[in-house]
């Protein structure tokens, strides 16, 4: 037997043609249209997300006019809260032009979005000078929302005035959400789920029509009171929400202040060694009970 290589390959298993005039053609080069419309895709993918992340961000700067716009657009509460937000840049920089949109600030008190009455509370508190920011506060403080409440009354220890301390001391107390109507649960989050405030908790789902059931505060759900395919009623009770860690540092920085001995149970939650509390609001329980204590001493 004649003793030839172990393998011998053929032109069609090597996939060559052994007739250069067969060969298939190389790869047709992409026309300038289509070039031109391949980059124009991927250049509008990168900045769609910008332009919506420009025209949420509440830190772009708004012109006088802009200002005014905004804060009378109703359509768009999110206009007016970036008003607002560029109206306390103004007054934390002291600058007097402020002052022209007082009332502006005053009248969104009473507005129905929760969020721009909040952002609002918070700003009013950034001039301890103007009656009608403190007056305003003080009615905010019977707010059917509980972060407005707490705003409102966080504003208030900025004018020296400790009448909204009920509503502090309620920031550092889980929140109760209930449901808005009857229904049945046809989606609930489970416990431990970290949650914004207005955020979905559960849904509701009565024949065609679907109710939400929402946050009342930023944190996280702590404990659920109905399982998915249960039927509540109006009112009763979904879940309860620990409150986020910016909210008790908040809290416990305003009761260093105006914060009572009968205050001193839900500050020392506070204090404990445990992995859900961070250290630096531990060492603030700590400062702010010290400092009630030595207020307390002190008193006739």
């Amino acid at each position: 037997m004649a003793n030839g290589p172990p393998y011998a390959a053929s032109a069609d298993q090597l996939n060559l043609s052994p007739d250069p005039a067969t060969r298939p053609a190389g790869r047709r080069k992409m026309s300038p249209l289509k070039r031109f419309l391949f980059f124009l895709v991927a250049w509008l993918i990168v900045l769609m997300p910008f332009l919506f992340w420009w025209n949420t961000w509440f830190g772009r700067h708004l012109s006088d006019q802009q200002i005014t716009e905004y804060l009378n657009d109703d359509k768009h509460p999110r206009h007016i809260q970036h008003a607002l937000v560029q109206l306390g840049a103004r007054i934390e920089r002291h600058d007097q032009s402020s002052t022209n949109w007082y009332p502006d600030a005053i009248r969104l008190a009473s507005h129905p979005v929760e969020q721009v009455r909040n952002t609002d509370a918070w700003i009013m508190g950034l001039d301890t000078s103007s009656a009608g920011f403190h007056a305003t506060l003080l009615n905010l403080l019977n707010d059917p929302s509980t972060m407005v409440r707490g705003n409102a009354a966080l504003s208030l220890v900025r004018f020296g005035d400790a009448s909204g301390r009920p509503q502090i001391v309620a920031l550092l107390q889980p929140a109760t959400a209930v449901a808005p109507s009857a229904g049945q649960v046809v989606d609930v989050d489970p416990s431990g789920t970290a949650v914004h405030s207005g955020g979905l908790i559960a849904r509701l789902q009565v024949g065609d029509t679907a109710t939400d059931v929402r946050s009342p505060i930023t944190g996280r759900i702590r404990t659920l009171s109905v399982a998915k395919g249960a039927n509540v009623v109006a009112g009763a009770e979904i879940a309860t929400v620990d409150p986020g860690t910016e909210q008790i540092w908040d809290a416990l920085r305003a009761l260093y202040l105006v914060g009572q001995t009968d205050d001193l149970p839900a500050i020392r939650i506070y204090q404990r060694d445990v992995p859900e509390i961070p250290d630096r609001v531990r060492r603030q329980a700590v400062l702010t009970e010290k400092a009630i204590q030595e207020r307390a001493t002190q008193r006739p």
